[in-house]
């Protein structure tokens, strides 16, 4: 049975059954706690948190799921994957026990011609909770399993949490004997090589605290209201179902490995080493293909991190197998084959896909070569030194300057019989963030305990945000936080958290900051400072209490800034129309990848493989400022999302939409899912400037714009220079280009005729230096410490000079110039007769180069470097000698 087979019966069994389909969410949703979705119940923990009510009683669904705790064993078994598929069915306060194990039972068992998965009764044995007999006496009336294939274990093994405080409850998993050629008798408690797990059915009935049932401690109550969550593991099911050993024989994954094996003319299954590496290649190329369809794109960081990760995994195993060439386009092309079936946006951003996956593979070959030169280096020197392990500033270089992901270096020495100094390797790491600027919008809430705005939401429902029509309203205050904890009032002077039933403030989202403004009430002022959703629906404003004091169930005057969201709604339309002109420049491929709008000015990062140039970006800048001329009118309004994407819509990357969502209509030129706020017309924008850009990672440019009056205040200000300019140089404006460029050319000209008389007296002292030379084991050797700074070029070029002066002596030349507060730089050469003689510059550098602290490197014939320990010279002056004669 094919595996988009078993995913419609699946999903077909329990539609018919009265739960509603649910699409798989993306890999990467707006979750703190997850970097990849990674079980099939994450798109639905907000309904078993009772952050909100879910919108049906029963729902199935077969999720997309990347899981990277496993990376590293990949390949090395057959048991480990990063992307896999969950088929689940859940249940929100409606069935539970008796219903679960009824529908999974029969899914399970009955004959595939009668639309079952036709898994012989016989083989399947489970495991329960060993406190949990209610469910193992209902395994054996509604199955009739017998005793002896119902096995107890502890919590460990049988009861699931999501590892925070909430719901919790005991588990039960169905195995399937694959027969006693996979290993003992004696069920999963004795051997899960021959057992197989298939679903696990998740029992919430209980609510744990800060510490979990799992490790022994008691639940803290009962959930009002008890749920189900199941996951069945729709690989290990289809391998079972096909009569294959493992995943990777599955007629989803087999055929990367077939495209592999044309490429190599190699054949999976001869070689075990060889098999790894086809396996590798199978697993990271779906995956990588399904994580890059969602939106994420390489880069060193998280999410980019990981699918960088995998994608110079399966380039490196690739090579491994002798091939060369450029293939992960390829192996996307039998992945969206293979996957678009069940999956439709494969195929549909395949161009897209394709394309970072080929600019990725592009930039890792430029560096894998000269990365692996590097490399190979340090482990000989690590080997010849007598060490085991690489130091941690070795393998930063190789991440830092040559892209190598610290894993990569971690195999490939692993592959020398070395180590690596993780620990230091860390460190640096953590040295290079710590430099880094800080991002502007970070993240504001992360895993801090929720409960407290949970129990409001419980207590009042969500917030009624009324603020697309109306800036000014009167609310009542719900509740009031100070330092995360409630309180019944706030005095002046005091920050704290303001929860009212209904609010004008919008909460940051979609790239948009909160709106500002202020609340007033009886002998109370409030000052808005920013406006969050802790917790979806409900929006918390964060707020100073400027004058008297406010409490709860008060009645205040909500007012919001009306001239900075007009200002912030200009930038965020201009966001919505600089992305349709990207779109139409660079077609579907250049995707949004982020956005900030604040007033008068946003923020547009987007995907492209392509470079961007400076003409496309003007274009980009002409065409929405000639739309902005047709003042058309913006129109939202609300629809399914199925009718939304039918009329063109563009949705977001990431992005969690329900079956209804909001559409931001700007005529047919733009037309986006957005629940930000926006102009009426799109003439109020008045002007957009494009006044930067940049490439901010891997296939990601960003671009940014002034709006409204800021532009205009911009475009002034460039006039005002302009005329400066062309005053102080005396020529029209029109003819400031061309003065300009002549200025500089003789200001070139300039520095060149300076740059060369510099030369000169530089090399005048050739003579002198050549004439201290000493005999050092008959090697004439110039050792010397310059006066004065010259600069890299002029100390090269008096080296050499100094060296013509030796003549056919066997001579080495080293000189030593301060190079600035605290650093030393240095050339070294060597003459043909010293080199006959076994002394070649590059060498001699390790030689001298700890005194100062330095490194660098070089040919035979001449080498160069710099140092911070410019103190360090005449000891590294005798160290040089030092090695020169102990080569004689």
């Amino acid at each position: 049975m094919e595996t988009h087979e078993i995913n419609k019966r699946f999903l077909d069994y329990f539609e018919k059954r009265g739960h509603t389909k649910v699409p798989s969410a993306s890999l990467i949703l707006d979750d703190p706690t997850l970097l990849f979705v990674n079980a099939g119940m994450v798109q639905f923990k907000p309904y078993f948190l009772g952050e909100v009510p879910a919108p049906y009683p029963r729902a199935t669904s077969v999720q997309k799921c990347v899981r990277t705790g496993d990376i590293d064993e990949v390949g090395k078994t057959t048991r480990h994957n990063t992307f896999f598929q969950m088929a689940g069915n859940f249940s929100f306060g409606d069935y539970f026990k008796q219903g679960a194990i009824e529908r999974a039972w029969e899914l399970l068992t009955t004959s595939q011609d009668d639309g079952g998965l036709g898994f012989d009764p016989d083989r399947l044995w489970v495991t329960v909770y060993e406190h949990d007999a209610e469910t193992a006496a209902m395994w054996r009336e509604i199955a009739g399993l017998p005793s002896e294939r119902i096995q107890f274990r502890g919590a460990d093994d049988n009861y699931w949490d999501m590892g925070v405080p909430g719901p919790c409850g005991p588990c039960s998993e169905i195995y399937y004997d694959r027969g006693p050629e996979y290993g003992r008798e004696g069920g999963p408690v004795v051997d899960e090589d021959r057992y197989l797990e298939i679903w696990n059915l998740v029992f919430m009935q209980e609510i744990r605290g800060e510490l979990s049932p799992k490790k022994g401690h008691p639940p803290i109550g009962e959930l009002p209201q008890k749920n189900i969550d199941t996951g069945m593991g729709v690989e290990r099911v289809a391998y079972l179902l096909q009569g294959v050993e493992n995943v990777y024989e599955t007629d989803l994954v087999r055929p990367v490995i077939k495209r592999a094996e044309e490429f190599s003319g190699r054949r999976y299954g001869a070689d075990h080493a060889d098999d790894v590496r086809f396996r590798v290649i199978a697993d990271h190329a779906r995956s990588g293909v399904m994580l890059i369809a969602d939106g994420v794109t390489p880069g060193n960081e998280a999410r980019g991190y990981v699918l960088r990760r995998l994608l110079r995994r399966i380039v490196r195993s690739v090579r491994l197998l002798g091939v060369h060439e450029p293939v992960l386009p390829e192996f996307a092309a039998v992945v969206r084959d293979a996957m678009s079936p069940s999956y439709p946006e494969v195929a549909r951003e395949f161009d897209r896909i394709s394309d970072v996956m080929r600019v990725e593979e592009e930039t890792f070959l430029a560096t894998l070569t000269s990365g692996s030169r590097i490399f190979d280096l340090a482990a000989r020197e690590t080997k010849r030194s007598g060490g085991t392990i690489l130091s941690g500033d070795k393998a930063f270089q190789l991440h830092d300057t040559y892209g190598f992901p610290i894993d990569l270096t971690l195999e490939m020495a692993a592959e020398q019989g070395l180590s690596v100094d993780e620990e230091g390797f860390r460190t640096l790491m953590e040295q290079q963030r710590q430099r880094a600027k800080a991002d502007a919008a970070a993240r504001k809430t992360g895993h801090g305990d929720l409960s407290v705005y949970r129990s409001l939401l419980d207590a009042h429902g969500e917030t009624e945000f009324i603020g697309y029509t109306d800036l000014q309203a009167t609310a009542r205050v719900l509740g009031l936080l100070v330092d995360g904890q409630p309180v019944r009032s706030a005095s002046e002077g005091t920050k704290a958290e303001l929860v009212l039933d209904r609010t004008p403030f919008y909460a940051e989202g979609g790239g948009q900051i909160a709106d500002t403004g202020v609340l007033v009430g009886e002998g109370a002022e409030v000052k808005v400072l920013d406006v969050q959703k802790v917790v979806p629906g409900l929006y918390v404003h964060r707020v100073e209490v400027v004058a008297g004091e406010v409490g709860v169930d008060t009645e205040l005057a909500a007012s919001v800034d009306g001239t900075r969201r007009e200002s912030i709604a200009r930038s965020h339309s201009a966001t919505h129309l600089v992305h349709a002109a990207v779109r139409g420049a660079y077609g579907n491929r250049a995707a949004q990848a982020g956005s900030l709008n604040t007033p008068g000015r946003m923020r547009f990062d987007f995907t492209t493989p392509k470079s961007v140039s400076a003409n496309v970006l003007t274009e980009v800048e002409e065409e929405v400022n000639d739309y902005l001329q047709t003042d058309v009118e913006v129109q939202t309004y609300v629809t399914t999302k199925d009718k939304a994407l039918e009329l063109g819509a563009v949705a977001l990357f990431g992005e969690k939409y329900g079956n209804n969502v909001r559409v931001v209509d700007m005529g047919d030129y733009s037309r986006e899912l957005c629940g930000g706020t926006h102009v009426e017309r799109i003439g109020q924008l008045g002007l957009v400037k494009l006044v930067g850009d940049a490439s901010v990672g891997s296939g990601v440019h960003r671009v940014e714009a002034l709006v409204g009056t800021d532009a205009l205040r911009h475009v002034r200000k460039e006039q005002l220079l302009v005329s400066q300019l062309a005053s102080t140089l005396k020529v029209p404006t029109d003819e400031l280009p061309s003065r300009i460029e002549d200025v500089l050319t003789r200001l070139r000209n300039a520095e060149k005729e300076i740059e060369q008389l510099k030369l000169r007296e530089v090399l005048g002292s050739a003579d002198t230096l050549a004439s201290r030379a000493r005999d050092v084991g008959g090697i004439s050797v110039v050792a010397e410490k310059l006066d004065r700074a010259v600069d890299a070029g002029a100390l090269r070029a008096l080296t050499g000079e100094v060296r013509n002066r030796l003549g056919s002596r066997p001579g080495v030349v080293a000189l030593f110039s301060p190079a600035g507060e605290g650093k030393v730089s240095f050339v070294v050469a060597t003459t043909a007769a010293a080199r006959d003689a076994g002394l070649a510059a590059g060498k001699l550098v390790p030689s001298f180069a700890e005194p100062l602290g330095a490194r660098g490197g070089g040919k035979p014939d001449m080498a160069q470097g710099g140092g911070t320990r410019p103190e360090g010279v005449e000891r590294a002056i005798d160290a040089l000698r030092a090695a020169v004669a102990e080569s004689r």
